[in-house]
């Protein structure tokens, strides 16, 4: 079966990636030439296909997190407080989940996500690595300027404070 071996691999990632995130994280400098978000549309736990572009014109935060992921489940109550004490400023919270709808829907249900959350799988995973997760490492985070800039990126966990340093100044 292709699923043991593919979690097996994304723990691994995920381990390793959290001893190597010093590298990964990184804010756009002034002056620097920004990169443009990558398109990408993704199934909701609804079963509607929802596409990145959605959200242009509002600050988003976006996760690639799994419900097995320790520092990712950390990370999720910050991520709400952020997404209901700047909503209405242009902040939008955005989570895309590489494991199953399933194991997804039921973490949601049992820790009341209340922000979109996008079911990945494998596809999750290329499209971090297209927004720069080259080491497959989660959590992986993305903020993305109202332009549909990257402005910073993040791999391993994010704390409140430090995601609210970066989004307060785009909004």
């Amino acid at each position: 079966m292709r699923k043991a071996p593919l979690i097996a691999v994304l723990v691994l990632a995920a381990v390793a990636g959290a001893g190597s995130a010093w590298w990964l994280n990184r804010e756009a400098k002034p002056g620097t030439e920004l990169a443009t978000r990558p398109a990408f549309s993704l199934p909701d736990l609804d079963n509607r296909v929802r596409k990145i572009a959605e959200w242009d014109g509002r600050v988003v935060l976006l996760n690639f997190w799994a419900p097995w992921c320790p520092p990712c489940r950390r990370e999720i109550p910050a991520f709400m407080d952020l997404s209901k004490k700047y909503g209405d400023k242009g902040l939008t919270v955005v989570g895309v989940t590489i494991d199953t709808e399933q194991n997804a829907q039921n973490f949601v249900e049992t820790y009341g996500i209340d922000y979109p959350i996008l079911v990945g799988g494998e596809q999750g995973v290329t499209i971090a690595k297209a927004y720069g997760n080259k080491v497959g490492a989660l959590p992986y985070t993305v903020v993305i300027d109202r332009q549909g800039h990257i402005r910073y990126v993040q791999g391993g966990e994010l704390s409140y404070k430090a995601a609210e340093k970066v989004i307060k100044p785009l909004l």
